[in-house]
This record gives C-alpha cells, structure tokens and sequence, in this order.
C-alpha cells in the first residue's frame, strides 16, 4: 500500500509542478485569456496518467493468467510442481513478503512475475524454461522473479510509466493549442479548437509516446540488473544466476504478453526499447559485483 500511495501522490507532484511552472512562466494566464481551461488540462492530464497506469496494475494478475495461460499451482500434481512451490516458498519468506501464486504455463524458455501487491503476487515459469535448464538454473530464474516482486518493480514501473503519460497528455495539448492558436491567429470568428490542434496533438501523442516508452524501457534494464543481484543474494551466491543467463543467452526466448513482458527473464532485442539489457552485460555486472 505503501508504493500505490507514493504512486498517487507522485502523479499529484507532477500535476502540480506543471501548475506551479506554468504559473511562474505565465503560460496559464496567456492559455486562459486565449480560452484553453488550464486547471481541467491538468486534471485531464492527472486523470489520463495515473487512472490508465493504475487500472493496467491491477489487473495485471488475472490478465497474465488469461493472455498466457497459467494452470496455477493450488495442489501440485508431482514432484516438479511441489518442487517449485517449495523454491518459490524458500525465496519469498528469504526476502520478507507474502508466498506469490506459482503457476505453470506452455511455451518456450521464459518466467515472469507480476501483481499490484508485494504479497499477493504471482510467479509464473514455463514448461520451455523447466525443459530446458538444471534445477539450480531454474532456481535461480525463480530467485530473479522473487526479486521483481521484494523490490516493488511492478508499482515501480507503473509509477515511471503514469508520469510519463502525464507528461505525454500534458504537453502534447498545450502545444497544440499553441499551434492552433498562430495557425488562426487572424480569424476573429473561429471558437474552439481547430484542426491545427487536433493534428498536432495526435502527432505529438505518438511523438512523445515514443519518447516516453525510451525513458520507461531504460528504467526497466536498470531494474532487470537490481533483480539479477537480488536473485544471487537469496540464492546465496551468484555463479547460479549467470549460468541461468548464460544458458538463456544460447536459447529462444519465448515472447511474453506486453502487460508482463517487462517482468520476463529475458525482453526483446531492440535497444532504445528493450526492457532487458543485453545477457552479456547482466552477466559481467554479476560478475563485477561484490
């Protein structure tokens, strides 16, 4: 509860900070006169970043299990099953919260964690992943996942991801009214915005979205390294850990659903977007820590 209420006033903050900005810069005064309503822009922008942000968190659980095809673990059906169950128990009262569902799901090498609470989440590996790695390999992958979870990251990147929407709302709808507002610049009978507004803020939604997606994405590899060292300190040592990413590295990773790839083992390859860095570099940053 702690995180969800730093994620609400964290959205609150940037509201403000926009309001207090602008205010100083006299920004709102010259939207006001020229008929843009700059407290509902606000509102709106706090309304589109934090409510799309917090209802995808929320429904993360059910939606993974649907979009993936989780059997959940309540009574397991052999000794693997009871295994994991026992791994996922160790490491999650070894790092201080609530046992996760564990849950099992077809597909190729792949694990995730998701959940918009410390100790109601869920820890999901697939058949790939079980097939194709040692038991301490895959121990280790669980150990990462318990991470993600003794570490916030899923309100973590829920909150990063709620402020950038902030922003993207925000800023793409004060500039096109800008660019509106010069395009009719001498038309004394138009009212309302134009199209010159409603170009520009779609451009600027996709525009900055992607620059927001960047930003989000970078934050995600740093916390993919913190999961990696948190997976090495519950397990006790860290050789385990970068077997698991060495043997990764030499597989076909399974594509996640979008609502839980960032919570994966393993991400895509494209860069800038890649919400996982490169197996080479978690496994020297392994290597090089202490």
């Amino acid at each position: 509860m702690k995180r969800i209420a730093l994620f609400l006033l964290t959205n609150v903050a940037v509201v403000a900070v926009l309001g207090i900005v602008a205010s100083l810069l006299g920004v709102n005064r010259y939207f006001t006169a020229n008929g843009l309503n700059f407290g509902a822009l606000l509102g709106f922008a706090f309304v589109m970043g934090f409510g799309g942000a917090i209802i995808s968190l929320l429904i993360s659980k059910p939606m993974a299990k649907w979009t993936s095809g989780v059997h959940v673990i309540n009574q397991p059906r052999n000794a693997d099953e009871a295994w994991i169950v026992q791994t996922v128990q160790n490491f999650a009262q070894k790092a201080g919260i609530g046992m996760p569902e564990v849950g099992i799901y077809e597909g190729e090498p792949n694990a995730f964690a998701t959940g918009a609470f410390k100790n109601s989440a869920l820890v999901a590996v697939s058949t790939g992943l079980l097939e194709g790695m040692t038991r301490e390999e895959v121990e280790a992958v669980i150990g990462h996942e318990v991470a993600h979870i003794a570490n916030g990251d899923m309100v973590t990147m829920t909150l990063i991801q709620g402020v950038m929407n902030t922003f993207v709302v925000f800023l793409s709808r004060v500039i096109g009214y800008a660019v509106d507002s010069f395009l009719r610049k001498n038309d004394e009978n138009s009212s309302g915005p134009g199209i010159g507004y409603y170009v520009t803020t779609i451009v600027l939604d996709i525009v900055l979205g992607f620059a927001a997606a960047i930003v989000v994405a970078w934050f995600s590899r740093q916390r993919e390294f913190r999961a990696d060292a948190g997976a090495a300190q519950l397990m006790g040592r860290k050789q385990p850990m970068m077997n698991a990413l060495a043997r990764l590295g030499g597989m076909h990773a399974g594509e996640l659903p979008k609502s839980v790839a960032a919570m994966g083992i393993t991400g895509g390859i494209g860069k800038l977007f890649s919400t996982h860095p490169p197996i080479e570099e978690r496994i020297a940053a392994l290597q090089n820590s202490q």
